[in-house]
C-alpha cells in the first residue's frame, strides 16, 4: 500500500518523499503567518481606537477604552509571542458520520461515515493542522486548530486500536517560521487513503520515539506535540470536585497537569478568572517547569508556587524545596534544611496544638523596644478611688478571653472588655446606680474615660500584645518555654530537636527558613489573625473632583506602578479557583493543611506516586489530604507507560522498587536502546572524599562525551555542596543534585553516587532512591563506595537481583 511503501522505500526516493512534504507543511505554515499579520494589525488598530475614546473625558469613555485597552493588548500579546514551534500537527480525516461543524470551524464527527473505507481505500475528507493558538482565515475556515479545542482531541487521542476517523497523525517539527521536519504515525496501516487525487505518504518512524529522544535541556519542553490517548484524558478531564491522578517515574504527571491548567483556561477563562495556583515541591521544579505555560499560550492567570513561597514575605531559603539530613545552613547558597527526625516532628498533624499553646503562651512573652510595664497587676483611678486587678484574677480573665474561638490578636478587643468588666464590678458603681438608663450613662463614661487613659493603653498593649508568626515561632526556639507548650504532645528529644532547629532565627523571626518553617508560620497566621487595622483614606485624585468617580482605574493606571496588575494579585490572593498539586505524595499533613486554605472554593487536580514519597508517614498525609479536599466528589485516573527511561534503566529501578514497596508495580517503559546501565567503583584504599570526587568527576565527564544535552549527579543530600564543587569545571550542562532535590527532573544521562548513602538518610530512603535511578531518558551510570558492598562486576548490593 502507498503509505507503507513510502515508508519502506529506499532512502533517496524517502528523502524526495520528506522534502515534498516538509514544502507542503511549509506552504501552509506560510498562509498562517500571513494571517498572523493582519490579526495584529487588527489588533494595533483596536489599541489605538480604544486609546482615542480617553479623550472624551467621560467616566463612560474611560471605562470603555480600559476594557478595550485590555483586551486588544492581551490578544496583541499572544499573537506577538515567539514560539519554538507554533504549528506542530496535522490530521488526515475520514468522513463522518453528519456534516455539522464546530465554532472552530471543523466538522465535529467522531466516527467514519458509513461506506468511507470500500476495500480498504479511502479518500481524505478533512485536514486539520494543530498548533498553539486558534487561526481562521478571513471566511472563517481554520488555518490552526488551538491544541485545547474539541477538533484537536483525536490528534491525541487517535490510536491503531480506536482511530476513529483519523488516518494519518503527522507532527510538525518547526523554529520560527522554518518547519525543519515531519514524523507521521498511520492509525489505519491497511487503508490506503488519497488526498487531493494522490496517495497518502508516510514520513519518519514515528512521531512519540521522535520526541523522546531529543536532548534534554535545564528547562521543561512542553508535550503539546506528543501527548498520549491516556494522557489526553485527564488533560481534559472535566474539572468540578477533585480531579486524582497517579503515575510512576516517567509518566508525564508534571507535564498533564501543566497543560490541564492551559486547558481549563482555554475551556472556561471566565471560571477561572479568579486564577489557577499550581503546587511544586521545590523551586528547583519550579523554574524547570515555568516556560511551559507561556509555550502553551497562557501565562496570566496561573501561578506556580514552591510549597516554601507559598507565604508572602516567607520565602524559604535555599529553594523551598528539600529537607535534607544536614539541618543547618548549606554551604553555598544559605538554604536551611531540616533532618528526617526535625522534619517528621515539624510536618505532623501533631503540631496544630504545639502551635496554638505557643501563640497563646507568647502572650506572656517581655515586649521587646516596649517601656517597661508590670503585667502582673493593673492599677487605675476611677470614682475618685483605685481599682486594683491582681495577677490571678488577669490570669481569669485571659482564660476567658481565649475561651473564644477568634484567633488571638482578634481576641484582644474581647480582653479589655473583660478588663473594663471587672474593674467595674470592683468600684460597686452597679450597686450605686440603680436606674438601668442612668447605669448605662454612667459606664459608658467609665469605659471612655479608662480607655483614653496612657498608662491603661500601654497595660493592654504589654499583656496582650500583637503577635507575628514570625515572633511566636522564634519564641518556640526556648527549649524550657516549648516543653510546656508541648507538653503530652512532644516527647522530650522532639522538644529539644525542634528547638536547636529555630535557633537559626533572630528573636524577631527572621533568618533563614526551610520549607516546613513555611508551614508553621501559615498555620500561625490562622491562629494568630491579623490585627485590627484603621482604614487608610485613599489619596485623593483630581479626577475625583471632575467626575465623582472614586474607584475609577485606567488600564495604563494600573500598570504605571512598574508592577502589573497580575503581580499585585498575586501577592494579595490566598483563595483560588483551581488548585493543582505536583508530587502531593511528599506534602506532610502541615503541608496540606496550607495548600488547602487556597483551595477552600476551588476545584483541584492532584497528581502524584505513592512509590516517590519521601514523607515517612503515608497514613497521617493521607488524612490531612482528605481534610483539605473535604467531601468533594473524586475522579481517580492511573497513567501507566513511562515515556522517560528505557527499558533497561526501568528494569533496574524495579528492583528497588521492589524492596522500598514490595506488590507495587512500576509503569511499562515504552522504548529500548539497547544500553545497559553502567556500573563503576571507587578505588579501594583511595583518600576518602578525595578519591570519590575523581571518581565521580570521570564518570560526569565520560557520560558529557556520550550524550548531547544533560547530566544529572545525584548524592546524598549531605554531599550535595560537596559535588557541586567537584564538578565545577564541567560546564553548564551537568549539575549537582541531592537526593531530595531531583524529583520532577529528567537529564538524558544520570550519575546516582553511592545507592546505600541515598537509602540510609531517611526511613523513605528505598524510595528516594527508586527516584533518582528513574531521571535519565539516555543512559544510566551507578558509582559505588565499599559502603554498597558492589560484587565482581560492580553491581552494589541494593541492585543486585
Amino acid at each position: 500500500m502507498a503509505a507503507q511503501n513510502a515508508t519502506h522505500a529506499p532512502d533517496h526516493l524517502s528523502d524526495s518523499v520528506r522534502d515534498r512534504e516538509i514544502e507542503a507543511e511549509q506552504t501552509h505554515l506560510d498562509s498562517v503567518y500571513r494571517r498572523l499579520e493582519e490579526k495584529i494589525h487588527e489588533a494595533e488598530f483596536l489599541m489605538d481606537d480604544a486609546a482615542k475614546l480617553g479623550q472624551v473625558g467621560t467616566p463612560g469613555a474611560f471605562a470603555e477604552r480600559d476594557a478595550q485597552v485590555f483586551q486588544a493588548g492581551v490578544h496583541l500579546h499572544r499573537l506577538n509571542s515567539e514560539y519554538e514551534d507554533f504549528l506542530f500537527g496535522r490530521i488526515d480525516l475520514l468522513p463522518g458520520k453528519d456534516g455539522k461543524k464546530g465554532p472552530d470551524g471543523a466538522f465535529t464527527s467522531v466516527e467514519p461515515a458509513d461506506g468511507a473505507i470500500d476495500n480498504n481505500r479511502a479518500v481524505i475528507a478533512e485536514t486539520l493542522h494543530i498548533g498553539r493558538l486558534g487561526v481562521l482565515d478571513a471566511d472563517y475556515a481554520p488555518l490552526v486548530i488551538d491544541w485545547r479545542a474539541p477538533a484537536a482531541a483525536p490528534f491525541y487521542r487517535a490510536t491503531p486500536v480506536a482511530p476513529g476517523r483519523v488516518v494519518r497523525r503527522r507532527v510538525i517539527r518547526s523554529k520560527g517560521r522554518r518547519v525543519l521536519g515531519v514524523e507521521d504515525d498511520l492509525m489505519r496501516p491497511e487503508v490506503t487513503a488519497t488526498l487531493d487525487g494522490e496517495e497518502l505518504p508516510a514520513v519518519g518512524d514515528g512521531a512519540l520515539m521522535a520526541a523522546l529522544g531529543r536532548a534534554r535541556s535545564h528547562a521543561m519542553r512542553d508535550i503539546v506535540a506528543s501527548i498520549q490517548a491516556e494522557q489526553d484524558m485527564v488533560i481534559r478531564a472535566p474539572a468540578a470536585s477533585v480531579t486524582e491522578v497517579e503515575g510512576g517515574p516517567g509518566t508525564g504527571k508534571t507535564a498533564v497537569a501543566l497543560h490541564r491548567a492551559a486547558y481549563l483556561l482555554y475551556q472556561d477563562r471566565r471560571r477561572y478568572a479568579g486564577g489557577i495556583l499550581i503546587v511544586s515541591p521545590t523551586l528547583l521544579l519550579v523554574a524547570y517547569t515555568e516556560g511551559v505555560l507561556p509555550s502553551l499560550g497562557e501565562e496570566g492567570q496561573v501561578a506556580i508556587r514552591a510549597l516554601g513561597s507559598l507565604v508572602d514575605g516567607a520565602e524559604a531559603s535555599g529553594g523551598g524545596g528539600p529537607q535534607g539530613p544536614d539541618g543547618g545552613r548549606g554551604a553555598g547558597d544559605g538554604g536551611a534544611y531540616d533532618p528526617p527526625a526535625v522534619s517528621r516532628v515539624k510536618g505532623s498533624a501533631r503540631m496544630q496544638k504545639v502551635l496554638r499553646k505557643a501563640a497563646r503562651g507568647a502572650l506572656d512573652l517581655p515586649q521587646r523596644g516596649a517601656r517597661a510595664v508590670d503585667t502582673t497587676r493593673l492599677r487605675v483611678v476611677a470614682f475618685g478611688g483605685r481599682l486594683e486587678l491582681d495577677a490571678d484574677e488577669l490570669r481569669g480573665i485571659r482564660l476567658a478571653a481565649l475561651g473564644g474561638t477568634a484567633p488571638v490578636n482578634l481576641l484582644r478587643p474581647r480582653a479589655g472588655r473583660l478588663i473594663l468588666d471587672a474593674l467595674w464590678a470592683k468600684s460597686g458603681a452597679a450597686r450605686r446606680y440603680t436606674d438601668p438608663e442612668l447605669a448605662a450613662e454612667v459606664r459608658q463614661g467609665f469605659d471612655e474615660d479608662l480607655r483614653t487613659e496612657t498608662d491603661f493603653q500601654e497595660f493592654l498593649d504589654a499583656w496582650w500584645p500583637e503577635l507575628t508568626p514570625r515572633e511566636v515561632l522564634a519564641a518556640m526556639a526556648d527549649e524550657r518555654l516549648l516543653s510546656r507548650w508541648a507538653r503530652r504532645v512532644l516527647n522530650p528529644r522532639e522538644v529539644r530537636q525542634l528547638a536547636r532547629s529555630l535557633r537559626r532565627l533572630d528573636p524577631t523571626g527572621h533568618g533563614p527558613l526551610s520549607v516546613h518553617d513555611v508551614a508553621l508560620l501559615d498555620e500561625l497566621q490562622q491562629i494568630l489573625g491579623a490585627p485590627m487595622r484603621p482604614a487608610r483614606p485613599r489619596e485623593a485624585d483630581p479626577l475625583d473632583h471632575l467626575t465623582g468617580l472614586e474607584e475609577l482605574t485606567t488600564f495604563a493606571d494600573r500598570n504605571a506602578s512598574g508592577r502589573s496588575r497580575r503581580e499585585r494579585l498575586e501577592e494579595e490572593r490566598t483563595d483560588y479557583a483551581h488548585v493543582i498539586v505536583d508530587e502531593a505524595q511528599d506534602l506532610t499533613p502541615m503541608q496540606w493543611r496550607m495548600v488547602g486554605r487556597r483551595g477552600r472554593h476551588a476545584t483541584w487536580t492532584v497528581v502524584g506516586d505513592p512509590a516517590q514519597s519521601s514523607w515517612s508517614d503515608p497514613d497521617e498525609a493521607a488524612l490531612a489530604r482528605d481534610e483539605a479536599l473535604g467531601t468533594r466528589p473524586r475522579r481517580r485516573f492511573t497513567l501507566t507507560v513511562n515515556y522517560r527511561n528505557p527499558a533497561e534503566i526501568a528494569e533496574l529501578a524495579a528492583r528497588v522498587l521492589t524492596l522500598a514497596m514490595p506488590g507495587m508495580r512500576s509503569p511499562d517503559a515504552v522504548r529500548s536502546t539497547g544500553l545497559q546501565p553502567r556500573f563503576a567503583v571507587v578505588p579501594e584504599g583511595g583518600a576518602g572524599d578525595e578519591e570519590l570526587a575523581r571518581a565521580t568527576t570521570a564518570e560526569a565527564a565520560r557520560l558529557l562525551d556520550e550524550v548531547d544535552g544533560t547530566v544529572g549527579v545525584v548524592v546524598a543530600m549531605d554531599r550535595r555542596e560537596q559535588a557541586r564543587r567537584w564538578l565545577a569545571g564541567l560546564g553548564d550542562r551537568v549539575v549537582a543534585l541531592g537526593s531530595l532535590e531531583a524529583k520532577g527532573l529528567e537529564y538524558d544521562a544520570t550519575l546516582v553516587v553511592s545507592p546505600a548513602e541515598i537509602a540510609d538518610e531517611s526511613p523513605a530512603g528505598l524510595r528516594v532512591l527508586y527516584v533518582a535511578l528513574t531521571r535519565a531518558t539516555q543512559q544510566l551510570t551507578v558509582l559505588s563506595t565499599g559502603r554498597d558492598e558492589p560484587d565482581a562486576a560492580g553491581v552494589p548490593d541494593l541492585l543486585r537481583d
